[in-house]
C-alpha cells in the first residue's frame, strides 16, 4: 500500500516513530507519528488493553520533552486528550508555534534513558 511505503521511507529517514506498550510480551497499545524539527505530529494511537494508549502518550510526551521537542500536534482535541493535558490553540498561535518548532532540529530518542520521574512529570 502507498501509505505503508511512505511511512517506511519516513522511518528510514528518521522522521516516523512508533511507541509500543507491551503487557506480558503482547502488544497492548501504542502511538505513532512523524517528527520534523522540534515538532511531533501524532498520527494515531490505540489500545488493546485499558489505558495502554495513555501510557504510550505519557511516555511519548516525556521522550519529546527530554529530546528538546516543543510542539506535539494531536490534530484535534478530544476529551481523552484534554484529560491528559492537551489544549487547543488558535490557528494563528499554531502557525507561530509550528514556525518556531521547524527552525530547530531535534533527534527523537536521543539515546538517553527515561526515568520514572521523566514520565510522570508534566
Amino acid at each position: 500500500a502507498p501509505l505503508t511505503r511512505l511511512y517506511a521511507q519516513l522511518h528510514a529517514a528518521g522522521h516516523a516513530h512508533a511507541l509500543a506498550v507491551l503487557h506480558d510480551d503482547k502488544l497492548a497499545g501504542g502511538v505513532f507519528g512523524v517528527s520534523l524539527g522540534t515538532a511531533f505530529f501524532g498520527e494515531s494511537m490505540f489500545s488493546r488493553r485499558s489505558d495502554a494508549s495513555k501510557i504510550a502518550l505519557a511516555y511519548l510526551c516525556a521522550r519529546l520533552r527530554k529530546d528538546g521537542f516543543v510542539l506535539l500536534d494531536t490534530q484535534f482535541l478530544t476529551a481523552h486528550l484534554a484529560s491528559l493535558g492537551a489544549i487547543e490553540v488558535s490557528r494563528r498561535r499554531y502557525h507561530a508555534l509550528l514556525a518556531a518548532a521547524l527552525e530547530v532540529d531535534a533527534a527523537f530518542d536521543a539515546g538517553d534513558a527515561l526515568t520514572h520521574e521523566d514520565v510522570m512529570s508534566r
